[in-house]
């Protein structure tokens, strides 16, 4: 991964690249941002040109033998530790580091629940356990073989439990000498404080519809408007985007449950409702996830379409046939609880919540919102 991989995100690029040239490397950082906006790229983008030995001012060489060795991630003063699916044959990430690169060679947007698939471990929870941080402690008292720098990576930091993450703040406090720690976290508010406070921050943020429209077109060679389609349902996630191009079908799945859904809200037709949460229920949990965000869309793109100009609603077809019949129900008196209740039920599916309670409340909140008198146009039910 170099730096001319990560989509979006310069600002980030120049201070990081500008840390490098001015031998000004912070010990211990902290990468955070949302799922999709490019932390795990940017911190191998990030190693690798700390690495390379014929650096430009702007990326790696891509050359040098640094360089291809991290190429296929085998730089011996590269470290990785990542979340597990604990068990007594499986204790500590390098058991299969092996899948790890294969993961992220297929895709450097990786997610998380697409390493659990990748291990078939997508029922169970994603630990950094304690044997966890002896192993990091093991590997960085060792002398560098190549590098200047011994660089470790924890991606999923959030996912170390207490113990691991207690031992770990001593060396983040005095590390050994050149010693780099890349914390990678798509949830600071999850980690210690005291594990944040000794690191720096560097705060990656949601991409921007440009970035992941251009990004499509170059990296799956879409029509203009498919890649427009794709990045109004990726709502600035660039892994969600991929998932979206990789399984088309979600699209369809996205509209069709959205509008039965809706309908059975408003009346709230029980026997509708009931399919629907069956249907939401029944997909995976990214594509339930990728399900509450389309929702999330449309009722913004209700709110473009009774209140902005109209250039600057996104969506065609059948999906503006519907949201020009479902807009005059999303209005100023409801829509910002609407949109605040889905992302809460967005926040309870990525703590492994019950699909089919999660879905229900939404289901009854929908109810009541959608049948909140509009303000401004009292719609014919």
């Amino acid at each position: 991964m170099f730096f001319r991989d990560v989509i979006g995100q310069q600002a980030i690029k120049e201070r990081l690249i500008h840390s490098v040239l001015d031998n000004r490397i912070s010990h211990a950082q902290l990468l955070f941002g949302p799922e999709g906006c490019g932390t795990l790229p940017m911190a191998f983008a990030y190693a690798r040109y700390v690495h390379c030995t014929r650096r430009g001012e702007s990326d790696a060489c891509g050359e040098c033998p640094s360089c291809q060795k991290y190429d296929k991630l085998v730089h011996p003063d590269l470290h990785l530790v990542y979340p597990i699916a604990l068990s007594k044959d499986l204790r500590v990430s390098a058991t299969v580091i092996k899948e790890f690169r294969e993961a992220v060679a297929a895709d450097n947007y990786l997610t998380l629940d697409d390493w659990f698939n990748k291990i078939e471990a997508e029922n169970k929870q994603p630990v950094i356990g304690t044997e966890e941080s002896g192993e990091i402690l093991k590997k960085l008292s060792l002398t560098t073989f190549e590098g200047e720098y011994k660089i470790m990576i924890i991606w999923m930091a959030e996912k170390m439990n207490v113990t691991a993450a207690n031992k770990l703040l001593k060396i983040l406090e005095e590390p050994p000498d050149k010693t780099l720690f890349l914390l990678v976290t798509e949830a600071e508010d999850q980690l210690l404080r005291t594990i944040v406070s000794r690191t720096q921050l560097v705060k990656l943020s949601r991409l921007n519809d440009d970035d992941i429209h251009a990004a499509l077109k170059i990296r799956f060679s879409l029509s203009d408007d498919d890649a427009t389609r794709i990045t109004f349902q990726a709502d600035g996630n660039f892994a969600a985007a991929t998932h979206l191009v990789t399984t088309d079908e979600q699209a369809v799945f996205n509209l069709q449950v959205f509008q039965k859904w809706m309908r059975a809200c408003l009346k709230f037709n029980m026997n509708g409702v009931v399919e629907a949460v069956d249907d939401f229920a029944s997909a995976g949990r990214e594509r339930q996830k990728q399900f509450l965000a389309y929702a999330l869309e449309m009722v913004r793109e209700s709110l473009l379409v009774n209140y902005a100009d109209q250039s600057l609603v996104r969506i065609a077809g059948e999906e503006k046939a519907f949201i020009s019949k479902f807009a005059p129900f999303v209005h100023a008196a409801n829509a910002h609880k609407f949109m605040s209740e889905i992302n809460l039920a967005i926040q309870h599916i990525e703590r492994n919540g019950s699909a089919k309670i999660v879905f229900m409340d939404l289901s009854f909140k929908a109810n009541e919102l959608l049948n909140v008198p509009n303000p401004d146009l009292r719609p014919q039910t």
